[in-house]
Order: C-alpha cells, then structure tokens, then sequence
C-alpha cells in the first residue's frame, strides 16, 4: 500500500507504522476473545487454550514441541507443564508421538480429535477471512504477510530480551 502512492489519511511512516501497531493490538483482542469462547465452549481452561495454541503454531511451522518447550513458552513449571499435558491428552485434543528423529524425546501434537473439534468451532471464522479478504489483490496479501512476519520477529526478538532480565519460569 505504501507503494500506492500517497494516502491522505496517513500523515508520515510513524503514522503508518502506529496505526499497524494499533490494528496488531486490535487483532490481539479479537483473537482472545474468540480464544476464550472456544475455551468456555469445550471445558478447556485458559492454560489449556494457551498451550494448544502453541502446539498448534508449533506444528503448523513443523518443529513441534517437547513438553519442555512447552514448559518455556508457558513459563510454568515442570510438574505445571506435566499435569497440563496429561489434561490436553485426557481430553483428546492432544497426543504424545515420539520424535522420529531422536526416540528419547516425546513430541506434543495436534490430536486428529482436536482437529476436528477445532474446525468446527473455527472453520466458520476462515470462511468469514475468505469473504473479506476475495477482493484484496494477492499482492497486497503477499505484502501483509511481511508485515506480519516483521512484526512476530520485532514481538520475539523483544521476548527474548525480555528473558535476559526476568525469570521467564515465574511469570
């Protein structure tokens, strides 16, 4: 867009960038919020809807978790990480699989249940997502891809800062 040539309603770079920060926020909220019902409707609790959703993300971007990386991006505990596991199995939204690569380590995936439960609660949404995006033009999709890859790097890189300074394991 930026490539358009000028947008009267956007004043400078800072402007731009801003109001990408404030859209971020926005789609923060919107996603919790849709997170949370999801959780409410499938007696998951919000630890639990957190930690799908990394092992979610983690297997879409194929390097799926251990439970220690869980443990990390939750910043529980060990037994914490332990216990919430063995509630995602019990309700069969997640499986243990051994690492084909390394059979000491347990990987933690997406159970073809979960799948299943997920795309009904969720297919709705992308259906939605379709609709409202069938008239922006690939290019711009592609372009917003950056955007939001530049932006998760800025949010990790910050994260990772973030972990020189504070024990990650009690927050």
């Amino acid at each position: 867009m930026v490539g358009d040539g000028p947008h009267p309603d956007v004043v400078d770079r800072g402007d731009l960038e801003s109001r990408l920060a404030a859209d971020v926020r926005a789609v923060t909220a919107g996603s919790d919020r849709i997170g949370r019902l999801f959780a409410s409707m499938h007696n998951v609790s919000n630890n639990d809807l957190d930690a799908l959703l990394h092992v979610i993300v983690a297997e879409t971007s194929g390097a799926p978790l251990t439970a220690g990386d869980m443990r990390e991006r939750l910043g529980v505990t060990a037994p914490a990480v332990t216990y919430l596991v063995d509630r995602m199995i019990a309700s069969g939204h997640v499986r243990r699989e051994t690492d084909p690569r390394d059979r000491r380590k347990v990987l933690l995936r997406y159970s073809e249940h979960g799948r299943e439960v997920a795309g009904r609660f969720f297919g709705p949404l992308g259906g939605h997502m379709h609709t409202s995006m069938a008239e922006i033009p690939d290019e711009d999709l592609i372009a917003a891809h950056r955007v939001l890859v530049a932006v998760l790097h800025a949010m990790e890189t910050y994260r990772a800062e973030l972990a020189v300074h504070i024990d990650v394991s009690e927050t």
